[in-house]
């Protein structure tokens, strides 16, 4: 039954969410959460997990989410789910495309697709900057506490490094060890 449960979920996810692994990222949180598959912060890892492994980001959360809620078969599941929608609709899309790309009303849902998707990926980055920045709340013990700063301090050079045009290897590589580092010193 969790298999199907599994399939379903990340199928219905694959199909109704356009803009890729980040756009589908609130209706995972949303359904991992409400099915009790998992809690925010271990989102939070799956999504860090997801970030750096090889692989489409939604197809390794989708894997990630299966394999913690019912191992391999579970994992197997999730991601035929979310996957089988993208390979279907770009079948029929590629089909259709070429003959419809210059129609007034395929340009406008592409117009209105745009923002929505943009919208869906600043919601989700929101959502994870709450729960990393802010999980406990906010309250007087979070400007106290180390952690905050160091997120801070981690998040800045990560942007600064990604400013200056560093390779994005080289940014998680730096952000891992000054995490660890940081773990390491202050028992975190």
């Amino acid at each position: 039954m969790i298999y199907l449960e599994l399939f379903l979920t990340f199928l219905k996810i694959g199909a109704f969410t356009f803009g890729g692994g980040y756009a589908m990222l609130p209706l995972i949180q949303e359904e991992a959460v409400n099915h009790g598959w998992a809690d925010p912060q271990t989102l939070i890892d799956l999504v860090a997990v997801s970030e750096s492994t090889p692989g489409p980001f939604a197809v390794n959360m989708a894997t990630y989410v299966g394999i913690v809620t019912a191992g391999i078969p579970g994992a197997v599941c999730a991601t035929l789910g979310v996957v089988l929608p993208s390979f279907v609709i770009i079948l029929i899309v590629a089909k259709f495309y070429v003959k419809f790309r210059s129609s007034f009303i395929v340009k406008g849902i592409m117009s209105g697709l745009k923002p929505a998707v943009v919208g869906l990926i600043g919601a989700a980055a929101l959502s994870v900057l709450v729960t990393v920045f802010l999980p406990g709340g906010i309250s007087m013990s979070l400007f106290t506490s180390p952690v905050l700063y160091i997120s801070l301090a981690v998040f800045g050079v990560s942007l600064l490094l990604s400013l200056k045009k560093a390779h994005p290897i080289m940014i998680i590589l730096i952000s891992a060890l000054l995490g660890v580092g940081s773990g390491y010193i202050f028992g975190l």
